[in-house]
């Protein structure tokens, strides 16, 4: 699973994923983009998702609009439909964890999508909105950051970029216990005993160092930390050039959204909380924005990108402003996703191509916005509400109604 997705503005407030980063260790910081008020469409009524309630499937399933009518602009329906086309492969053949489809069910669609000329009567022949739960939809955004890296040690680069190291070892509790299925743990053997891995701190103070384990050298302790929130990025190396690396592996250790903890402690102030505040105030004291990031046990490994990406949970390329993280429970992974939210940027159709540590639950998005400036500084303020649905191919809500999915019903 990708780090990606936590999120950057509930990274700020909340959890977690995705933090910008500036090009340089200058500690210059772009500034958030304004958002543009929307006003979402309105959901059916509908009882929110429980803790009971573990998929989709579990959940109220209401017909939406007809994808008609949905407010699809031409140029999203266009990146839509080349993101689906990448997804169908893994479409037909996989097993979707949220129960809402069969491989079977997407084989029209993506039969038709490679000749699609009309995107957006693509989508309207093919595809039917459905609600799940409430429909009431939190997004938050992330990119492909880029900073100053380096292949080898040298001055001025002294933050260590490890690579996936041997002993990191997975345990499938699943394969143990019927109670435990999904679940997993991560760590290392110690004499004789599984152990937690070495959490940041300890991986900061060196306890990988002499192994070999170097892929890089990043300039700025900051800008790898929040690198490693989003899980993929650019390293501008001394000469010009660009090496790209994406996630390969995680420690084991929980996610800590620091964001949450210096708001708690009264760190930030108004409109400090965005992620450019927060790095503000960790280059302005350093020595207590070091405890912060280690409050943070997580630490991600990284290995080099050489083809096409970055790579989303699915293994195929995120596209900007078209693939969306969420959590695979509860939209399918390759289905497309229309949002209608309260900022116009947000608003428009997406393709589930990732997942994130922090994008848990229905209704949970993490919009995808590219590499640059204007991707770092949309990404940066993105937090947005309002109205979720998921596009299923044609007749699998009267399908799942048939079955008894869940509460599936007709919307009034």
């Amino acid at each position: 699973m990708r780090f990606w997705g936590a999120g950057i503005a509930l990274f700020a407030l909340a959890s977690c994923s995705n933090g910008i980063v500036p090009p340089s260790a200058s500690g210059n910081q772009p500034p958030v983009r304004q958002p543009v008020a929307a006003t979402p469409m309105t959901a059916a009524a509908a009882p929110a998702i429980t803790a009971e309630i573990t998929s989709a499937r579990a959940a109220s399933l209401l017909a939406g609009p007809a994808v008609a009518s949905l407010p699809i602009d031409e140029v999203g329906a266009v990146r839509a439909l080349s993101a689906f086309r990448t997804s169908c492969p893994s479409l037909v053949r996989r097993t979707d964890a949220s129960g809402l489809t069969r491989g079977e069910d997407w084989q029209a669609a993506c039969a038709a999508a490679p000749g699609a000329t009309d995107a957006r009567a693509f989508f309207a022949q093919h595809f039917e909105a459905v609600q799940v739960a409430d429909g009431k939809a939190f997004a938050t955004g992330y990119y492909e950051p880029e900073i100053a890296g380096s292949r080898t040690r040298r001055p001025g680069y002294k933050a260590a970029i490890y690579r996936k190291p041997d002993d990191l070892a997975e345990i499938d509790l699943g394969a143990f216990s019927d109670e435990f299925k999904g679940r997993k743990l991560r760590g290392r053997v110690s004499g004789n005993t599984f152990v937690p891995y070495y959490e940041r701190a300890e991986i900061v103070n060196g306890a990988l160092a002499g192994r070999g384990l170097e892929l890089a050298w990043a300039a700025d302790p900051v800008e790898l930390f929040f690198l490693q929130v989003q899980g993929s990025g650019r390293l501008r190396l001394p000469d010009g050039g660009v090496m790209r690396i994406g996630y390969d592996n995680q420690n084991g250790r929980g996610y800590t959204g620091i964001g949450k903890l210096m708001k708690d402690r009264g760190l930030l102030g108004p409109g400090q909380t965005s992620m450019q505040g927060i790095m503000a105030w960790l280059r302005a004291h350093p020595e207590e924005g070091r405890a912060i990031m280690n409050e943070n046990k997580s630490w991600v490994f990284f290995r080099e990108l050489t083809g096409p990406g970055p790579l989303g949970s699915m293994g195929l390329p995120v596209v900007g402003r078209a693939s969306v993280a969420t959590d695979p429970k509860f939209v399918p992974l390759g289905a497309p996703v229309f949002l209608s939210m309260d900022r116009e940027d947000a608003t428009g159709l997406w393709v589930a191509h990732d997942v994130g540590g922090a994008i848990k639950g229905s209704n949970r998005f993490d919009t995808f916005w590219g590499a640059g400036e204007e991707a770092r500084a949309i990404a940066g303020g993105m937090s947005a509400r309002g109205t979720a649905w998921v596009l299923l191919p044609k007749g699998a809500l009267a399908r799942l109604t048939a079955e008894g999915a869940g509460g599936a019903a007709a919307r009034p």
